[in-house]
């Protein structure tokens, strides 16, 4: 699926900026549980390990891990709920 990260808006947001590993997943786990299924969740991090963290997380439980954005000292990522 080929989404524009930027123009996405998510349905639930999970700012985990300034929180280290492993925050920005525990947030990343907490936020999707608040969506319906197939809905987006954004999480902010500047951890740089989020960058695979999140990624290999959504692979590993069955959710969609759409990408992330570069913003001002952060990174947005983008996860879809499947399940």
């Amino acid at each position: 699926m080929s989404e524009n990260l930027s123009e996405l808006v998510a349905a639930k947001v999970a700012d985990a900026r300034g929180s280290a590993c492993p925050g920005p997943l525990l947030e990343a786990k907490k936020a999707i549980g608040g969506v319906p299924v197939g809905q987006v969740v954004e999480v902010q991090s500047n951890d740089p390990g989020s960058r695979n963290d999140l990624p290999t997380w959504a692979q590993r439980v069955g959710h969609e891990y759409l990408g992330r954005l570069e913003a001002d000292g952060y990174d947005r990522h983008f996860v879809r709920r499947k399940k």
